[in-house]
């Protein structure tokens, strides 16, 4: 059953995004429109868009979620063998997608630190250009404790 629905769904998503889709539902809205002297703008002819528009959009959200839950746990798994893969790669980032919103993103900022000390260090090595370059981004005071942004996104990491 849930192999033939993973069918269904990502031909249904996939039908859905191409332009003929958009154009057949178009065609849909103004033969509806058209035929309203016919049923003279009744009730009935009223309630047969609002239906059908109603029970579409309700099974095309849970089709098009479908599609992208498996894209997205498909990619995943793509960019954890990536990290696996790497030697340099720190392999604690597989599977940090479960974590909570709020320890992502002190991952993330902590990385963010981590970036900003390797580009400082990379500016410090190149000669001056005689331009200074302006940042606009807040700077976070270094750990009381000496430990660098790096030490910050392992110790996070291994925490978490």
């Amino acid at each position: 059953m849930q192999k033939f629905f993973s069918s269904v769904a990502s031909k249904t998503a996939t039908w859905m995004g191409r332009p003929s889709a958009f154009v057949g539902a178009t065609l849909a809205c103004v033969v509806w429109a058209a035929s309203g002297p016919v049923f003279n703008y009744s009730d009935t002819w009223q309630l047969v868009i609002n239906t059908a528009t109603t029970v579409l959009t309700f099974l095309a959200v849970f089709l098009i979620q479908n599609s992208q839950n498996r894209d997205g746990a498909a990619i995943q798994a793509k960019l954890d063998e990536l990290l696996r893969a790497l030697s340099t790669a720190r392999t604690q980032f597989i599977g940090i997608e479960h974590l909570t919103e709020s320890q992502i993103e002190l991952i993330r900022r902590a990385l963010e630190r981590h970036a900003e000390a390797e580009k400082k260090a990379l500016a410090k090595k190149k000669p001056a250009t005689g331009k200074k370059a302006r940042s606009t981004k807040r700077k976070d005071p270094a750990p009381a404790s000496g430990k660098t942004s790096e030490d910050t996104v392992d110790r996070l990491l291994n925490r978490f």
